[in-house]
């Protein structure tokens, strides 16, 4: 969570609280179109090729996946590598995130257009602007790691993580999925997306920053990255 003072925070975003969590993997990167369309190819992920919007597939980040879609990703790898991998909760993504920051960003108090992939148009905290960015992603891994060696925390694309949407994080490392996780209409279950995208404000890029939305909704600017238990 973030403290109460921190710009632009958003209301889900405390109490700030110490959170258990059991070790796991997490992926340097997002997943990619080509790991995406190695799944297709090998007859999983339910045969659906998501659009790149002209942007180019190979190690751009896929988009255009749905958390349902996610899931069927980590199932077919599961069961290629015959290893437990799954999307991040919400505790673990902010956890790898942060890499033991207490600042709003990995990279500090500002988040820099040589650092991430957002709306460069935008300030945060007095940051450094720059003409926007092509407005579309860019390849995984363009700009720095964080200190955990994970790249595109902040910006890209927006990663759906395991859990249900509430008001506020479990104090558990483990996903927050019960039977009263909100239904949103035609959407599916709300569920949680973090770190914002190459579309964002950079506020939108905090660590502590949440997002939700149905879990069958596909957009350009939602990807994932996976986790794998230990």
């Amino acid at each position: 969570g973030s403290p109460t003072d921190e710009l632009e925070r958003g209301l889900d975003e405390g109490p700030q609280q110490r959170v258990t969590i059991e070790p796991f993997a997490a992926g340097r990167v997002e997943v990619t179109f080509a790991e995406w369309d190695a799944c297709v190819t090998a007859g999983g992920c339910g045969g659906y090729s998501p659009p790149d919007q002209g942007w180019g597939r190979g190690d751009r980040p896929v988009i255009n996946v749905s958390w349902d879609d996610a899931q069927s990703y980590v199932t077919w790898l599961s069961g290629q590598t015959g290893k437990r991998y799954r999307l991040l909760t919400e505790a673990e993504w902010e956890y790898a995130t942060r890499a033991g920051s207490v600042t709003p960003f990995s990279t500090g108090e500002q988040v820099r257009p040589d650092q991430a992939q957002y709306d460069w148009k935008y300030s945060y905290g007095g940051s450094p602007t720059r003409t926007s960015s092509d407005a579309k992603t860019a390849p995984v891994a363009s700009f720095p790691a964080n200190p955990f060696g994970l790249h595109d925390v902040h910006g890209n694309v927006s990663e759906w993580v395991q859990d249900c949407y509430r008001s506020g994080q479990s104090a558990q490392g483990a996903a927050h999925e019960t039977a009263d996780c909100a239904a949103s209409g035609s959407g599916g279950t709300q569920r949680v997306l973090r770190g914002g995208s190459w579309k964002n404000n950079p506020m939108y890029l905090r660590s502590a920053s949440r997002n939700r939305l149905g879990s069958v909704n596909r957009f350009d600017f939602v990807g994932f990255r996976v986790a794998r238990m230990l």
